[in-house]
């Protein structure tokens, strides 16, 4: 399943959304966003799909941001439309109910960090660069700061934002904008075991988790107590919580029916 700018492939219980245009750093145009919408469509459109991979084809870059060969396409806005295809794809990303996975295989920039925090988890090579360089062409990451503002550090995104200078990935670790680092060489292995911490756990569960975790993220502790509270009794009664307890009572591996 392929076209010019995206790869969708499905590897066991994941699909791999592959930004595929490597000799443009992997930058994003309406093609890859439409892609990368159309890989999170199908993923939960198919049950046997467990968690979503977002990479880029390549080594040297995950997402280097939007695409600047033609920048007056780049930052264009029909204004007879309310939302713009970027912003509708981190809506979409955010009201998933599947997780997902970016594997930072190479420079994240600009638009690309804004990719990397529509994902739930990250790994990172260890020589990735990451970066905010928007001010430097007279713009400012708008978008990605509406993500960005919840997982980083307050003076950490300031300083990102407005001096647009790069930083490593040890300072991406570091700053919460990934879970692991590794050599290159061992990137893969380790986002295969990130999948199979995620495939063997009940679908349920982290489905209905997840839609609770982007719900109650408005709330206040007195509303998301009571959310909660709703949400765990409603989650008892799935036949994955009484195959999980079942399984647990007999010392056993849980055979999840994902319903």
């Amino acid at each position: 399943m392929a076209d010019d700018s995206v790869i969708l492939e499905k590897k066991g219980a994941a699909l791999w959304i592959t930004i595929n245009r490597p000799q443009k750093r992997n930058a994003m145009n309406g093609d890859v966003i439409a892609g990368i919408a159309n890989g999170y469509r199908m993923a939960h459109e198919e049950a046997s799909v467990r968690v979503i991979v977002l990479t880029g084809a390549g080594e040297k870059a995950f997402c280097a941001g939007a695409d600047l060969a033609n920048a007056g396409a780049a930052f264009s806005m029909d204004f007879s439309k309310p939302n713009g295809d970027l912003a509708d794809l981190m809506r979409l990303s955010q009201n998933a109910t599947k997780p997902a996975i970016a594997r930072v295989n190479g420079v994240c920039m600009a638009g690309g960090m804004g990719l990397l925090c529509m994902t739930d988890m990250a790994v990172a090579a260890d020589n990735v660069i990451f970066g905010l360089p928007e001010v430097k062409v007279g713009v400012f990451p708008m978008q990605v700061l509406a993500l960005l503002q919840s997982i980083a550090p307050r003076r950490l995104v300031n300083e990102w934002c407005i001096t647009g200078e790069p930083f490593d990935a040890q300072t991406a670790l570091g700053a919460g904008l990934l879970n692991h680092v590794v050599p290159a060489a061992e990137l893969d292995s380790k986002v295969d075991w990130l999948i199979s911490r995620i495939t063997d756990k009940s679908p349920t569960a982290i489905r209905r988790g997840k839609y609770a975790m982007r719900a109650i993220a408005a709330m206040s502790f007195d509303e998301s107590i009571a959310y909660t509270e709703s949400q765990i009794a409603i989650l008892s009664m799935t036949e994955d919580a009484k195959e999980g307890l079942k399984a647990f009572g007999e010392k056993r591996k849980p055979v999840w029916p994902g319903k």
